[in-house]
């Protein structure tokens, strides 16, 4: 082959790579686009009847009474359905001004729609959150620093308070790991490009019984 040939070879595939690049980043404009269209569309559903069922519970309340899920930890999270999903609450993570639902288990489907229980519970003290890195899901959680806020509500209203403690990487495989620990809140996502996994632990400063979001 020629130089001049070479050179028309190697421009076009040039131009090949940054179309595929260009592709690439549309397509994960509008899948980041139609998550955080899809995460809004299930919070405009969930966000009152938590509200409702909040003040229903504050003005059941009994002084003295210890909340139900004080006595009986390892019941099951109450859930809501919508869209065809089943939802444990919602996560307020304060220093992002992101409010987001929570569906009660996971797989890769349903985290293009919103964060997931990956295990775990409120109520044990060890719920832990996945979400992909989408920009109004799970990404800036990356760039927090300790003493940020963390509210989860279920869908009893009941508020769960935690406050950031502790950040690591961990490797795709290392499961056991991102489970483990005396951490009442873990909050994971993917980094940049996938490689390894960025969490971030949280622990709890208070609850408070019925009083919705």
């Amino acid at each position: 082959m020629n130089p001049r040939s070479a050179g028309r070879v190697l421009t076009g595939a040039g131009i090949l790579l940054l179309l595929a690049a260009l592709a690439l980043t549309l397509h994960n404009f509008h899948e980041e686009r139609r998550a955080e269209q899809a995460a809004s569309r299930v919070l405009e559903t969930l966000a009152p009847e938590i509200r409702e069922a909040g003040l229903r519970e504050a003005s059941e309340q009994v002084p003295g009474q210890v909340p139900f899920y004080v006595l009986n930890p390892e019941i099951p999270m109450p859930e809501i359905t919508a869209d065809g999903n089943a939802y444990i609450g919602t996560l307020e993570i304060e220093p992002l001004d992101l409010v987001l639902p929570v569906m009660s288990s996971w797989d890769y489907g349903k985290l293009k729609t919103a964060p997931c229980r990956y295990s775990g519970s409120a109520y044990t003290d060890d719920l832990v959150i996945c979400a992909h890195n989408y920009a109004r899901h799970f990404s800036g959680i990356k760039g927090l620093h300790m003493g940020g806020k963390v509210r989860f509500t279920d869908v009893r209203g009941n508020e769960f308070l935690y406050e950031i403690a502790d950040a690591e990487i961990l490797e795709p495989a290392e499961v056991e790991e991102m489970v483990a620990g005396d951490w009442d809140l873990t909050l994971f996502t993917c980094t940049t490009g996938g490689q390894t996994r960025f969490a971030l632990r949280c622990e709890k400063t208070g609850p408070r019984q019925g009083l919705g979001t």
